[in-house]
């Protein structure tokens, strides 16, 4: 039907004309329901009656309900007007629009109907009055009331009421319609979230794929790579734990340090596969070049280094870059050993020796590498290598104020005898990346040949303790002449343009023991050697050592060698008179003895000429564990055991030769005296015075594991060293303090 579901026909609201309400009015307690109170004391209830035919009532219409009344009278009139329109207007009006108008219509008398059907109740609620109020004044107000309603109301008007089955019918279609709207809304959400859902799944999916992938990548490409690359009979890959640690996880080991080699293990020859020069068998590989190489020079490898090469760096202002020559014999070098690193000394890495019964003979490196066997070795050796001494070491010290760094080498990184147990060949790459930070950093190098083969000492800083078969005994003419043919190899090597300002001190041989060897075949082999190196083009002042002579008695030996620089060692402790004498004796000897040797030396018409001191230290005692071999004494405490008896020393020889104690030089420095730091800083300033009378000096060393008194960098951390090299407070020209009047005891 058009114009709505509940829509009636007005010709038919003339039967619903008149209308009747009933309103009982109930008077009320304020404070609570009538059925709680005396019946007696309530008013009683008047119930009222008013039609539209009964004028005569005699009951008093409530002020609220006489202006509902009089509301829908004029609601009333203007909805007969309105009707009177519609009627004169019916002819013309188009069938749609009258219907629209009469449902209009209706809708206008339906909520007029509701409300008057909501505010008769609240009518019927307000309370009685008082009776005999009513009496006096209920005929005249009903009787005005029923005139005014007379005169309003049209007889022919009617309200159209919705029904009750039409209200429950309209009720049920809106409730149909909500519950519809409602249902799709929820399909509608169940639809978008099955969608998010699924995206996410998709998102989750793809999202694993990636990572998994990405994940076999990392897992298989390296593995692939070690696979391909590397031997696995190999030397650098085997042997036990002792090389893995906190710096595992790359080299070209895959368990070592730095990043694994970019090159391609496929352009490797196989006959290169799993030895030194192959990338993939590295333990460290940080800062060098991995691509592979078999390019030699004077037939060593130039493994590992980089094509190019910068020499502006400038260590300090006292110093010229390494670009510019440096002035010896002006200025005065001032540098530190690098001992205990490509060639192990027990007393500075006693860790690699203690850990054995002394029933094994571990006592020098050939001992212990022989013990631990070549894939052992290997791995043990080359962590030492890429561990001991880092690109900091070199950064340290240069912050330290020092300009030279000596460097000890073997020979079996260079030419090694297929006979011995050492790692051969790899501490050669490991020597030129050294050579290469110095260069990062300014410094200088002095190389030295630190053993050679068949041994030129006997001690175990050579390498193998005991042994002295360099120009001795049945090999030793060939094994100086396989020392020579290994010097042609290095002056070739390091005659290249880019050593040519960072290699300035070369040195032919370390500690020559010319007290047991003959003189002249020392000397002539020296000579050999320099012309060797010299029609190789190096450049490179050649350093030789004194031998323990002593330098008085090197005047007029091997002169009219330009550049030949003579070394001297100087210590205190290894001679019975020297660590017998009193500190205040000791730093007495500092300036005046060594100062007075150094100066002598030094000038050509006195001694040899130039000369400078290749190591020297700051400990006025040899108590340091192994410093005098492993399972030997010392002979500060008289303990001193050597297998020949006359070299042994059973009496104690601090001065006085009683109580004396390896107990404090051993120990913690933050338990030292001030005063006796105050002696071993003034003795190192007073021997740094002395040699730079020459050409300068090299500590001896750059650090160690526990021997504080002989570690630079130990020293420099104790203040038993001068923070700045060149920026010292003693001079030999102060006051010389009486430590026995100040109170330090000598027995340590």
């Amino acid at each position: 039907m058009a114009g709505g579901r509940h829509s009636r026909n007005p010709s038919n609201s003339r039967e619903y004309s008149r209308r009747s309400a009933h309103i009982r009015l109930d008077s009320r307690s304020r404070s609570g329901r009538g059925s709680d109170r005396d019946p007696s004391v309530d008013p009683p209830r008047i119930p009222v009656l008013i039609t539209d035919d009964d004028d005569d009532e005699d009951i008093r219409t409530p002020p609220h309900a006489r202006r509902l009344s009089q509301s829908r009278a004029r609601r009333l009139s203007r909805e007969q007007r309105e009707r009177e329109r519609e009627r004169n207007s019916s002819a013309n009006a188009n069938p749609t629009q009258t219907q629209t108008r009469r449902n209009s219509s209706h809708r206008r008398r339906s909520s007029a109907t509701r409300r008057e059907s909501v505010a008769i109740p609240a009518a019927a609620a307000l309370p009685a009055a008082d009776e005999s109020h009513r009496a006096s004044r209920s005929s005249k107000l009903l009787e005005k009331d029923r005139d005014r309603r007379s005169s309003r109301l049209p007889t022919d008007s009617a309200i159209i009421p919705l029904s009750e089955e039409s209200l429950a019918a309209f009720n049920k279609e809106e409730e149909y319609r909500r519950s519809r709207a409602l249902k799709r809304e929820e399909r509608r959400e169940k639809k978008t979230m099955g969608e998010l859902k699924r995206r996410k799944r998709r998102s989750c999916c793809i999202l694993c794929a990636v990572a998994f992938v990405i994940l076999m990548i990392i897992i298989l490409v390296p593995v692939g790579v070690l696979v391909i690359g590397k031997n696995n009979s190999s030397p650098a890959n085997a042997g036990g734990n002792e090389a893995s640690g906190a710096n595992s996880g790359g080299g070209g080991t895959g368990n070592g340090i730095g990043k694994a080699p970019t090159a391609n293990p496929n352009t490797i020859p196989t006959a290169a596969k799993g030895t030194y020069l192959d990338p993939f068998t590295w333990y460290d590989t940080r800062d060098f070049n991995t691509t592979y190489t078999s390019a030699a020079v004077g037939g060593l490898s130039i493994m590992g280094l980089n094509s190019s090469w910068d020499d502006s760096a400038q260590v300090n202002p006292n110093v010229p870059p390494l670009n510019k020559p440096f002035p010896y014999g002006k200025t005065p070098m001032r540098g530190v050993n690098l001992g205990g690193w490509l060639v192990l000394e027990p007393f500075i890495t006693p860790s690699f020796f203690n850990k054995y019964d002394k029933s094994l003979g571990v006592v020098d490196e050939y001992t212990l590498t022989k013990y631990l066997g070549a894939k052992q070795t290997a791995q043990v050796m080359e962590k030492h290598y890429a561990t001991f001494i880092t690109e900091q070491t070199f950064q340290e010290i240069a912050a330290a104020g020092l300009d030279h760094v000596r460097i000890p080498y073997p020979y079996w990184i260079v030419d090694p005898v297929s006979t011995d147990p050492y790692l051969p060949r790899v501490g050669w790459r490991y020597l030129l990346r050294g050579i290469e930070w110095a260069r990062k950093y300014g410094l200088r190098v002095k190389l030295d040949l630190h053993s050679i083969q068949g041994g030129q000492n006997g001690w175990n800083h050579s390498g193998r303790q005991g042994v002295l078969n360099w120009l001795n005994g049945t090999d030793g003419a060939a094994n100086a002449q396989r020392s020579l043919d290994m010097h042609g190899q290095l002056s070739t090597f390091f005659a290249q343009p880019r050593y040519k300002n960072i290699i300035t001190m070369y040195g032919l041989v370390n500690e020559p023991r010319m007290t047991a060897l003959v003189l002249n075949d020392v000397l002539n082999w020296t000579a050999n050697a320099y012309e060797l190196v010299r029609g190789n083009g190096l450049d490179a002042k050649i350093v030789f050592g004194d031998g323990f002579l002593g330098l008085e008695n090197w005047k007029g030996r091997l002169s009219g060698y330009d550049g030949l620089v003579l070394d001297v060692h100087q210590y205190v402790i290894f001679n019975i008179g020297q660590i017998a004498q009193t500190h205040t004796g000791k730093l007495q000897f500092a300036c005046s003895g060594w100062g007075t040797q150094m100066a002598q030396s030094n000038d050509p018409t006195t001694g040899f000429g130039p000369t400078m001191v290749g190591e020297f230290g700051q400990a006025d005692t040899d108590c340091v564990p192994y410093l005098n071999n492993v399972g030997t004494g010392s002979r500060w405490e008289g303990n001193l055991i050597f297998p020949d008896p006359s070299a042994s020393v059973t009496t104690p020889s601090c001065h006085g030769g009683v109580n004396c104690s390896c107990d404090v030089p051993n120990g913690d420095p933050a338990k030292w005296s001030a005063l006796y730091k105050d002696f071993l800083l003034k003795f190192a300033e007073a021997q740094m015075e002395s040699f730079e009378l020459a050409w300068g000096w090299m500590y001896w060393t750059w650090d160690t594991e526990d021997a504080v008194q002989w570690s630079y960098k130990k020293g420099v951390a104790a203040g038993t060293l001068p923070q700045i090299a060149y920026e010292r407070n003693f001079t030999c020209s102060d006051p010389i303090p009486d430590y026995g009047i100040l109170g330090m005891p000598e027995t340590f």
